[in-house]
């Protein structure tokens, strides 16, 4: 689009939280309005380009320190971000008002909607106007992870850019190189990750270590030891009143290494087993069980999180789950 001149006003980039949408859309900005521009690609190294690149993020749950919109230090490049749990009005409204100005320094206004999907009705319907008829200098970039929650009438007036997941490889490669993780680790988290840089970057591997250390003492009770007591245990530390909030996360990282053992049972390749460093207790739990028990368990989890949606006594709920993965 840049090479034959026709770069859209309006622009949706959709993907998985943490995979670069924001980056890729600020290296959109320095494109447009690079004086320096390598093909059509922007040098990175002017003045323009490295402003472009500053901007301030206060916390995004600090509503207060969130403005209508975060300017970078060149002044045609500006973040929206949900103030509080929505993208309001007077945002959008200044979004327009904006839109309307020719350039100050630069070839092109650009301004990029964090969490699109957090426009409210009636912010969507202020950010509608700009859509419809955007400044020829302007260029309104929206990112989301879940598009299906934005007006049809919003997706309809934009270029919609699709996203992919990053590679294991390409994840595990830069946590790595450039973060000087530890190549087992960087490889776990890579498998963890969905894909999602970002979400790599963000996770507590030593909180997830332990968490799963506590889950992996479960799966052993049920697959190899087959010991009511342990269970029991287990099923005590997961409603322990100070691990309250741990208990779905912990759910989860068993959900996980279950999946692992079914994988193996299958005879799925290493790079498809998350926890491959637990390959030997893996192995155990997957030469105890047949793949039809294994994928029972699943199933027995994913029924038992539904009940989540009603008023249910969780540690009786707990004990019968896993009593009733015993007997499986």
């Amino acid at each position: 689009m840049l090479r034959e001149g026709r770069s859209p006003g309006s622009m949706l980039f959709t993907g998985e939280d943490g995979i670069g949408k924001r980056l890729f859309a600020l290296d959109l900005a320095r494109a447009l309005n690079c004086h320096a521009k390598i093909g059509f690609d922007p040098c990175g190294k002017c003045a323009r380009c490295r402003r472009i690149s500053k901007i301030v993020f206060p916390p995004k749950d600090d509503k207060d320190a969130n403005e209508p919109i975060l300017w970078s230090q060149f002044p045609d490049v500006g973040v929206i971000r949900p103030s509080g749990k929505f993208i309001r009005v007077p945002q959008m409204r200044e979004v327009e008002r904006e839109a309307n100005f020719r350039p100050y320094e630069g070839d092109a206004r650009v301004f990029i909607v964090e969490d699109a999907d957090r426009l409210n009705e009636a912010s969507s319907n202020a950010l509608l106007k700009t859509l419809e008829e955007p400044a020829p200098t302007t260029h309104i970039i929206l990112l989301t992870a879940r598009p299906a929650q934005l007006l049809s009438t919003i997706r309809s007036r934009c270029q919609i850019i699709r996203f992919s997941p990053l590679t294991s490889e390409e994840i595990s490669g830069h946590l790595a190189d450039v973060q000087g993780f530890q190549k087992k680790d960087a490889i776990l988290l890579a498998r963890l990750s969905g894909g999602s840089l970002g979400r790599a970057l963000e996770t507590d591997l030593e909180t997830y270590k332990e968490q799963r250390a506590a889950m992996l003492e479960i799966l052993m009770a049920l697959a190899v030891d087959r010991d009511r007591v342990k269970l029991l245990r287990g099923s005590e530390q997961l409603n322990d009143a100070k691990l309250k909030d741990e208990y779905e996360p912990r759910l989860d990282l068993l959900t996980g290494l279950i999946h692992d053992v079914w994988l193996m049972q299958l005879g799925a390749d290493g790079g498809q087993v998350v926890n491959e460093d637990l390959k030997q207790d893996l192995g155990k739990a997957a030469a105890s069980r047949n793949s039809k028990i294994v994928a029972d368990w699943l199933r027995q989890i994913e029924k038992h999180k539904r009940g989540f949606q009603v008023n249910v006594n969780k540690k009786v709920a707990t004990d019968a789950l896993l009593l009733e993965m015993a007997d499986a």
